[in-house]
């Protein structure tokens, strides 16, 4: 049976592509004046599609831009107000400098078409509720509009999703036009799978297989550098560092993402301080609670610009978490009461 190669967590396939991509790559390409090093298709699986993250001390993966991804995603939106905070380079890809087109896949997802009452999303789980075993359950992205105009500096890399209930559980294949492996494949993962996760939840159903196919593997040139990091790293290490991501909760819906969006805003735009005291009295689960303590550690970084974030809240962070916030922002790492 030819079926994708399996991996624990996105870690692995993220190491092995970085490897073939490098060091044997099929193709050496110049797209637009980005020199990178390709392969042509390739895929793989991952039998826990919550096992998201990476823990590497050279790729200094970074929770709190996940998350926030993930969450405008989810809500559907497009606004460059909000993920230009956690990402500025994102900003470069905004044609005026408010929305995002093809890469606001949240927007494509979760909106409805004109002339529909339902979002593509919502179609596909009133779909997957009547029919059971249906093949139909796709979600198109990329669309073919995107090519008209040869400047736009924001066509979808997603090219959809295609969801797949079968024996109480819903497994997603996501189908890429292209993935940069070093900067894009580990949200693209992270976000996907929270989107699987979601959908599974709606459809009460667990958590099946997460498979990643890709047209374009690639790695710029410019960050190989890092890359090289990245590989000594793995290749220098006895064993992986590992922690379990936990399950969204069972209830989570709409109204949650709202929920949990009206207090980043809040934290995003420096409206409040929250404590741990605050935050665990909000009327969220503790899962959610989790990403506010996040957004909250953030805003200290970019507000208050600490050179020693609350102790507190990264001690309540679960292990994974804190880990990533540790080794991403060093420097409060460094300081005294900051990360120990």
């Amino acid at each position: 049976m030819l079926t994708p190669q399996t991996y624990r967590s996105v870690e692995g396939p993220y190491v092995e592509l970085l490897r073939l991509t490098t060091r044997e790559h099929a193709h050496h390409i110049d797209a637009r004046g980005n020199a990178a090093r390709e392969l042509i298709g390739v895929s793989f699986r991952l039998p826990d599609p919550r096992q998201r993250l990476p823990y590497l001390a050279e790729r200094k993966a970074n929770p709190v831009f996940q998350f926030a991804e993930a969450l405008w995603y989810l809500a559907g939106r497009r606004d460059l107000e909000m993920i230009g905070y956690y990402a500025p380079s994102m900003r470069a890809s905004s044609i005026d400098g408010v929305t995002l087109g093809g890469s606001a896949y949240g927007y494509t997802l979760f909106t409805a078409d004109e002339g529909s009452k339902q979002s593509p999303f919502d179609q596909v789980l009133e779909l997957l509720r009547s029919e059971t075993d249906s093949k139909r359950g796709y979600l198109p992205v990329f669309s073919a509009r995107e090519l008209a105009d040869r400047s736009n500096p924001d066509v979808a890399c997603l090219a959809g999703l295609h969801l797949l209930a079968r024996a109480g559980r819903l497994h997603m294949v996501c189908n890429m036009r292209a993935n940069d492996i070093d900067c894009g494949l580990l949200s693209d993962v992270f976000s996907f799978t929270m989107i699987q996760e979601y959908a599974a939840i709606q459809l009460g159903l667990q958590l099946g297989t997460y498979t990643h196919t890709i047209g374009s593997a690639h790695v710029n040139d410019r960050n190989a550098d890092r890359v090289r990091r990245v590989l000594t790293e793995v290749d220098a290490r006895f064993t992986p560092i590992t922690f379990d991501f936990p399950a969204m909760p069972d209830g989570t819906n709409a109204d949650t993402i709202a929920a949990v969006l009206d207090h980043e805003e809040v934290l995003r735009t420096n409206q409040v301080r929250y404590s741990m005291r605050h935050i665990k009295g909000l009327t969220l689960a503790a899962y959610w609670q989790q990403v506010v303590m996040l957004f909250e550690l953030y805003r200290q970084i970019q507000h208050d610009k600490a050179t020693a974030v609350d102790a507190d809240l990264l001690d309540a962070l679960e292990p994974g978490l804190r880990w990533l916030m540790e080794h991403k922002w060093s420097a409060c790492a460094a300081a005294p009461g900051g990360v120990q």
